[in-house]
């Protein structure tokens, strides 16, 4: 049976190990499978520097997005695990906040750069699978104007870490596919490991990649000693964020179903893959998604990679089946992306898509990304529809309001009074703001926030913080309003549409309300 081949600048090259009875060929054949195409530095290395540029100079509009703020007080609420999230973001927001004090541009540094460093992956990946020059261009530039990798490279947030853990481990793979370099599969190891740390959706495409292998091959993947350490390495680094979960009843697991709940109502199954193609890009991301996708897995040259174009159906699949969001899927986006460019390079395209891969419709692209992905609107412009932009507006009036209504209070009760709010964003917001305007610590009754700990037993009184009080009202015998800030670019719930309610005459202590007040969602 012949070997799987690799197609590399126009040879087919071997990717087995020489034959120890060919003695004369090792030499040849170790230097053919050393053998890529230069990688084309001048041109991805300016896609790479443009996006982060851009990516920068977007980072001076508004402000901080309300996940932002949220990572930020989960830094300095130092713990191994969160109910929603591992520990790498809320690490990296605080030492971003230490180093830069206060600046919104200085937290998105490590975004801008991840972002920057997965349009490099891309072409790295589109390079090891024997892509030349303009094949690495068009992954990279793929990367570069896809919506997904824009829009979250703007702010840092687990979904801007976790799509580059799953490039960077991609590229190792495909790597190791061609050079057979074991220590590479310790590095995916440790790669795999700041995934884990940053979500636990990389899992996910380790178990689908398995399977894949055991199908369709390379079955001695996983009978390298390196992957196993490397797995070993990576669980033992998550167990402490494990056994924080298991200790707190698995909340990570009420955050799974709150997703899928909510999914169903933004259009279930049927809308995942459909959303999912738009994340990465239209038009020219989308269509070269699917066929990368469709190449891997019929294209000869490309069947040592056949196992990866598996991997990202199935790891498709679970996500449509668990009710995930259609961003979890981005990690795979770039082996698509460079699948296709280095097929398109091989094969030119049919007449009817010929102008797809071309520099007038990637600026269209780009254009298009920018315009619906970055804060490129004034203020006075944004409304609910642009999520990021909405929830990056108005946190400093929203303390400005609370700080009010604080101070309208006698001073005897100001010191037995605690603020309450209704979701973790507008918490985050108010610790971050408020000490400024000498507000006491707030405190969130969902998501991660409710983890934080709970009033003092001495706080009767609380200023509660959200659109509705109609869950305080059980639990106090006055609630009235206070103030009603005006945010009306801010999106509904969450700042905009609240009101600052005065809580008083609590009827349980706060041992027996808090638990009764948390919610996941």
């Amino acid at each position: 049976m012949q070997p799987p081949a690799l197609g590399v600048a126009g040879r087919t090259l071997s990717v087995d190990t020489p034959r120890a009875s060919a003695p004369h060929d090792v030499g040849s054949v170790a230097a053919e499978r050393h053998a890529v195409p230069p990688l084309a530095r001048g041109p991805v290395f300016a896609l790479a520097g443009a996006v982060a540029m851009v990516l920068f100079a977007a980072s001076f509009r508004y402000g901080y997005f309300g996940d932002e703020l949220y990572f930020l007080a989960a830094g300095y609420h130092l713990s191994w695990g969160y109910a929603d999230n591992p520990a790498l973001v809320p690490l990296l927001a605080r030492a971003m906040d230490m180093l830069f004090p206060g600046s919104v541009v200085g937290l998105r540094l490590p975004a801008t750069l991840f972002t920057a460093l997965g349009v490099v992956l891309a072409a790295l990946i589109a390079r090891e699978m024997g892509g030349a020059r303009r094949a690495q261009v068009i992954a990279a530039a793929a990367y570069a104007v896809a919506p997904n990798m824009v829009g979250t490279g703007h702010i840092l947030a687990t979904s801007t870490v976790d799509p580059f853990c799953w490039t960077l481990v991609t590229w190792l793979v495909v790597r190791w596919v061609r050079l057979r370099q074991d220590r590479l599969l310790l590095w995916a190891g440790l790669a795999t490991a700041a995934g884990l740390q940053t979500k636990y959706l990389i899992f996910v495409f380790w178990v689908v990649l398995a399977g894949a292998a055991l199908l369709v091959g390379p079955r001695e993947l996983l009978r390298r000693r390196m992957l196993w350490l490397g797995g070993a390495l990576a669980l033992l680094v998550t167990l402490p964020s494990v056994l924080w979960q298991a200790t707190h009843g698995w909340p990570q697991l009420e955050v799974n179903h709150a997703v899928a709940v909510e999914q169903r109502y933004a259009g279930g199954r049927a809308w995942f893959v459909p959303l999912a193609l738009a994340l990465a890009g239209l038009p020219v991301g989308a269509v070269l998604v699917c066929y990368g996708l469709w190449r891997l897995l019929r294209s000869a040259e490309l069947r040592p990679y056949r196992f990866l174009g598996l991997t990202a159906l199935g790891v498709t699949a679970v996500f449509v089946l668990a009710g995930g969001r259609m961003y979890y899927v981005a990690g795979m986006y770039a082996v698509l992306w460079a699948a296709a460019a280095v097929d398109m390079q091989r094969h030119r395209p049919a007449v009817w898509w010929r102008w797809l891969p071309t520099l007038p419709v990637f600026l269209l692209s780009a254009t298009l990304t920018a315009y619906a992905e970055l804060p490129v609107l004034p203020p006075s412009q944004v409304d609910s529809g642009d999520f990021i932009s909405a929830g990056s507006i108005g946190w400093p009036e929203l303390a400005d309001a609370v700080a009010a209504s604080y101070r309208t209070l006698p001073e005897n009760t100001r010191r037995d009074t605690v603020i309450v709010t209704d979701t973790y964003w507008q918490a985050a917001a108010l610790d971050r703001y408020g000490p400024e305007r000498g507000l006491p610590r707030a405190y969130g009754r969902n998501r991660g926030y409710w983890y934080f700990g709970r009033p003092p037993e001495q706080a009767r009184t609380a200023l509660f913080v959200a659109a509705s009080p109609d869950d305080m009202r059980a639990h106090f015998v006055d609630v009235r309003p206070l103030a009603a800030p005006d945010n009306p670019h801010g999106f509904p719930g969450l700042n905009r549409g609240l009101t600052v309610w005065l809580c008083t005459g609590q009827r349980e202590p706060w041992s027996v309300l808090w638990p009764e007040l948390r919610r996941i969602w």
